[in-house]
């Protein structure tokens, strides 16, 4: 029991604020400046829109016998796909359980054609760290958006407490806006709930298989990227990202993240993870808990 106790301690201590205050001034090795807010972006905005836009179109037109029938209430969005002559695997024909097994295998191909890399959630390499992410195949560029971060996003005026009691996955916006990418519990039952309630007829808002083990989405898998050590650099850091109003409505099936309280009136948050350097196959993603902008 002590043993499980320690390992939940040490996967939780980095959220927790008493141990991060008095423990700021010893790990200035693994601390993450930035100069200013507004320069807390390692590439543009349009960029991380582009290559979204890009993973999922590439995901939309791989899957596009089940999104027909999606199709058939855009009549207008339909005719951009009559001509796209696409070969369905026989998996897809499958049923229960075995097609989301098979569609998750699936999504990792597309990403890696479209991308030129995948990545997946395994043990990790650092003592008591519990799961993290690997690259399996091919090379992810710097500069390039690796992973996203999931969850509900909260304001930070609005209710959170009790998803938070022993949640290492909360993840804090520079402007207070919290995202919780917890899979399971409270937080799990709260993301569906919003899912529901934000889907219109057939059309989906936003993405809810994260929360299981086949994800249409594979790059929302941010949340278990763990934290940096002496030992272990950061290779990834975090950066926010605001969807636009033009967004296309037959992609946001992808998006992993919905807002919690439906009247807020701004735009969906979501945060990114990139690549600071060449992330070589095999390797683990680390990145910087703790960001101080001066």
């Amino acid at each position: 029991m002590l043993r499980a106790l320690q390992r939940r301690w040490e996967s939780y201590k980095y959220r927790f604020v008493p141990w991060i205050a008095f423990n700021l001034r010893h790990k200035r090795r693994t601390l993450r400046f930035v100069p200013e807010e507004s320069k807390d972006k390692t590439i543009s905005d349009e960029d991380v829109l582009q290559t979204l836009l890009r993973m999922f179109k590439a995901l939309f037109v791989n899957d596009l016998t089940r999104q027909m029938p999606l199709l058939s209430f855009l009549p207008e969005i339909q005719s951009k796909y009559l001509d796209v002559q696409i070969a369905q695997p026989e998996t897809s024909e499958a049923i229960g359980g075995n097609q989301q097994s098979q569609m998750s295998f699936h999504a990792e191909d597309v990403l890696f054609n479209t991308l030129g890399f995948s990545i997946t959630r395994r043990h990790s390499s650092l003592v008591s760290a519990g799961t993290g992410v690997f690259v399996t195949r091919g090379c992810v560029p710097k500069r390039t958006v690796v992973a996203m971060y999931p969850g509900t996003v909260y304001e930070n005026y609005e209710p959170i407490f009790f998803q938070s009691l022993g949640n290492p996955f909360i993840f804090r916006c520079i402007d207070g806006v919290l995202i919780d990418g917890n899979d399971k519990g409270i937080s799990k039952a709260v993301y569906r709930s919003c899912s529901k309630r934000d889907q219109l007829g057939p059309l989906k808002m936003n993405d809810v298989s994260w929360l299981g083990d086949a994800v249409w989405n594979p790059l929302a898998v941010g949340q278990y990227v763990n934290n940096c050590s002496a030992d272990k650099a950061a290779n990834v850091c975090y950066q926010e990202f605001d969807i636009p109003e033009c967004f296309p409505i037959q992609f946001k099936q992808y998006l992993p993240n919905v807002s919690y309280s439906y009247e807020v009136q701004r735009r969906l948050r979501v945060v990114v993870l990139v690549a600071l350097r060449d992330i070589a196959p095999g390797e683990e993603l680390f990145s910087n808990y703790y960001t101080i902008i001066s």
